[in-house]
């Protein structure tokens, strides 16, 4: 299944994980610094389904070769599902992931332990052709703690526990985070998809 698919992302941590989970295909995983592309794509959409085909669309029309784009969100109950699509910008523009995980605890300030479930959830979009494209989906069930744990991982991992495990994202290994995560999910759906079509 020799080719080529472009990660429309500047994020190198997705980057990372993402050539992570696509390892074991014949496939040339481009980034847009591999492609000397300089683009920025706004997130202005209201769903996580929006944005990932905006940025997909618009990197498409940049390189003219299959690409991928993901978009991902932090949904609180407790919250009525903030940060959400707003995730990576919850403490305001041009912020830090640690903003936004200090913004999100205060918010959660006195929620007690049994109101704070929560869910990661990603939307991948595989755009490879004109106006041709497919979502993949994936989520990961867990809760919010009160304070941060661990040091791997980035964006909210440090204080999201995933289900039925006592470490945090930002404890597990990237090797065990992608057997679970709402990342690996989307991306291993979309990885069975371009195996089903190659063989």
């Amino acid at each position: 299944m020799a080719g080529k698919l472009l990660l429309a992302t500047n994020n190198r941590d997705k980057v990372t994980e993402i050539r992570n989970i696509l390892v074991s295909l014949d496939i040339d995983v481009l980034t847009l610094k591999d492609l000397n592309l300089d683009i920025e794509v706004e997130e202005d959409k209201d769903t996580l389904e929006g944005n990932a085909l905006k940025k997909a669309s618009e990197i498409w029309n940049a390189a003219g070769i299959p690409c991928s784009a993901d978009d991902t969100g932090l949904f609180v109950d407790a919250l009525n599902g903030d940060p959400g699509v707003y995730s990576s910008r919850y403490a305001g523009e041009n912020v830090t992931y640690a903003d936004n995980r200090h913004k999100l605890l205060e918010n959660m300030s006195g929620i007690p332990d049994d109101k704070r479930t929560a869910r990661f959830k990603t939307v991948v979009c595989y755009y490879f052709d004109k106006d041709k494209y497919m979502f993949f989906e994936g989520s990961c069930e867990g809760t919010i703690l009160k304070e941060e744990r661990g040091e791997k991982g980035f964006g909210y991992d440090a204080v999201f526990l995933p289900s039925g495990y006592d470490k945090t994202f930002a404890e597990l290994d990237l090797k065990e985070k992608n057997k679970i995560s709402h990342r690996a999910k989307a991306f291993s759906k979309f990885k069975e998809y371009l195996v089903s079509i190659s063989s």
